[in-house]
């Protein structure tokens, strides 16, 4: 689904990321872990065009991707949902979604606002409420559905649960494991390795813009001297 190569990119004179390579299969739940300032949302707005790019490969579904703009991407199946949010604070909830809404691949079962409420009833509820009134929590859930009704082939979360109160926390996991189940492909930037190693398939974790660690969740889970050396605070 999403192949990346050698991905290089700097603001300014200052290089963050040093010749990333990054994969994800269709289908595949994949992480990009590390500290904060490690390169991770530097790498997020480089495959999505939000940041230009230095050097390096991206491909989705085969298609050279690198070098353009990024609503050009997102029409091409990748749907983000940014860290902070982001949604549009003077726009109601059922304008949030629908601003967003396309089915690009004609699919029998898209993304639609109903869906949508039916796969986060809280945003049925507050439907008429302004973005800006909303909890952070609601928030979150209003930028994941934001996404989803682009209808992507991929989906990127970064900082899926971050500030978040337990209970909502637990639901933002329990929604991925959700889509996970329809089979769609899942890039997550979270620090919660627990739930991670749970969910997800893959994992990769970013040190000062270089990947230095790959492997599964068995593998991760069974580290704990990894984890301490590049994911503990």
């Amino acid at each position: 689904m999403l192949k990346i190569r050698n991905l290089q990119a700097a603001y300014g004179a200052s290089q963050v990321l040093f010749g990333v390579d990054l994969d994800v299969a269709a289908g595949e739940v994949v992480t990009l872990l590390g500290r904060n300032g490690m390169g991770k949302t530097t790498s997020v707005h480089a495959m999505t065009g939000v940041h230009e790019n230095r050097q390096g490969e991206i491909e989705l579904e085969g298609r050279r991707i690198e070098g353009l703009a990024s609503h050009l991407i997102a029409k091409l199946g990748i749907g983000l949902v940014p860290e902070g949010r982001q949604i549009f604070p003077n726009l109601t909830v059922r304008e949030n979604l629908v601003a967003t809404a396309a089915n690009r691949e004609k699919r029998a079962n898209p993304w639609t606002l109903a869906r949508a409420y039916e796969f986060f009833p809280r945003l049925a509820e507050r439907e008429s409420n302004m973005g800006n009134q909303l909890s952070g929590g609601e928030q979150q859930m209003l930028a994941i559905g934001r996404a989803l009704m682009t209808n992507p082939k991929l989906l990127i979360l970064d900082e899926a649960t971050e500030g978040l109160a337990p209970l909502i926390r637990a639901e933002i996991w329990k929604c991925l494991e959700r889509l996970k189940g329809e089979g769609l492909s899942i890039l997550v930037i979270d620090k919660n390795v627990a739930a991670l190693t749970r969910l997800a398939d893959r994992h990769y974790i970013l040190e000062k813009g270089r990947i230095v660690w790959s492997g599964t969740s068995d593998a991760l889970r069974a580290d704990a001297e990894l984890q301490h050396r590049y994911l503990g605070v």
